[in-house]
Order: C-alpha cells, then sequence, then structure tokens
C-alpha cells in the first residue's frame, strides 16, 4: 500500500495520475493547504519541505520508503513498476531530461504567471508581463516539440505525466494572454486529447481523496 498525500492541484493530480496508469495499490490523504496543514509536525515528518505531493510506500524494498518532490516520485513509482520509463540509453535521457523541464520550467513559470495575473492583491505589470512571457514560451516550445512526434520523448511517459495536468489547466489562459507568443497550439490540443482520452488519466484527474 502506497499513502499519498496530496491536493487537487497539478502537481497532486500527477501523482494520482501514475498510481492510476502503474494500477498499484494507493490511498489518497487531502491534505488542506488552505488551512495549512501542509506545515503540520505530522506531514513535515514525511516532507520536510511542507508540500504536497509525497508517497510513503509501505510495501517498499527493504521496509517503508518516503519520497516528495514530483519529479522524485515520478521516477521512484516507473523504477518500482517497470513502467512509463524507457529502458534504451538514449531514450531515458529524453524522457528525465522533459521531465526536470516540466518540475524546472512548468510549474513554477505557470504557477508564477497565474498568481501575478490572478492571485496577488498589487498588480504588478513588470511581474505580469515577464511570467506570462515565460508561460507563453513554454507553450510554444512544447507545442513545436508534439509537432514531431506524439508525446514529449517519443513514448507516453513520466515527462507526458508530468506535465499533463499543469498544461490542461493553464493551457487556454496562457495562449489567450499572449497569443503573440504561445501561438495557436494545435500539437497541444491533439496532446491533451490524446492523454485526456486515457481511463488511468481521467481517473487520477478525478482523485478519489480521504481526510487524514
Amino acid at each position: 500500500m502506497i499513502d499519498l498525500y496530496t491536493a487537487r492541484t497539478p502537481n497532486g493530480r500527477k501523482i494520482a495520475i501514475m498510481l492510476e496508469e502503474c494500477g498499484l495499490d494507493y490511498r489518497s490523504i487531502m491534505v488542506d493547504i488552505g488551512q495549512g496543514e501542509q506545515f503540520s509536525a505530522a506531514f513535515n515528518r514525511v516532507n520536510p519541505n511542507a508540500k504536497i505531493p509525497a508517497i510513503v510506500d509501505h510495501a517498499g524494498e527493504g521496509g517503508p520508503v518516503t519520497v516528495f518532490e514530483s519529479g522524485a516520485i515520478l521516477e521512484y513509482l516507473a523504477m518500482k513498476s517497470g513502467r512509463f520509463l524507457p529502458h534504451g540509453a538514449q531514450a531515458r535521457a529524453a524522457c528525465m531530461s522533459w521531465l526536470f523541464w516540466q518540475v524546472a520550467n512548468i510549474g513554477p513559470m505557470f504557477g508564477q504567471a497565474n498568481h501575478f495575473a490572478n492571485v496577488a492583491s498589487e498588480k504588478l505589470p513588470y511581474a505580469i508581463e515577464r511570467y506570462s512571457g515565460e508561460a507563453a514560451r513554454l507553450v510554444a516550445l512544447t507545442d513545436r516539440e508534439l509537432s514531431t512526434r506524439e508525446y514529449l520523448a517519443g513514448e507516453y511517459s513520466i515527462a507526458d505525466i508530468a506535465t499533463y495536468p499543469w498544461m490542461k489547466v493553464a493551457f487556454d489562459g496562457v495562449v489567450k494572454a499572449r497569443p503573440e507568443i504561445a501561438g495557436k497550439g494545435t500539437n497541444i490540443r491533439r496532446w491533451l486529447a490524446d492523454i485526456g482520452a486515457r481511463p488511468a488519466v481521467a481517473r487520477g484527474m478525478a482523485m478519489d481523496i480521504e481526510t487524514a
């Protein structure tokens, strides 16, 4: 059994998708980040960085294994299940490159763009321009790459699982805000539809969450 500590955010959903895709036995435990539960002593024993997601694999090798940071969790689950991480050196390198690209770029930039445009009480034009422009650049890059192949790293992998929930929630807004940079995103729309049609992805996006 794997305990998934999560919330209904893109980072939380990506791990639920992976668990569903791999068919692993798990339960999702809600961490109410709006109420600050991520800062509780109990959760900080799981993730000292006080962020979701995190997992505890009670059937880990040698005993329970705790993993935090979404990219690390995806890699751990891929290694555990033997799925969604290519075996060849070149294919695996491509997959890991796009996985790290997501956690270092798509998540932070999309998050900051949304924060300064829609959440911050003070509207700072420089911050809005900077982060919306970078988010749009990443959309254009993704669309260009997907024009040459079906998935980010060639075959469906943890790179797509990591990126999909973020692109699903942010794509339309980014294109609308900065169409001169983002473009139309035709290839991203195809990719979103293909991944969204996977039953495990639909289950992971829905998230069946317990309360702790």
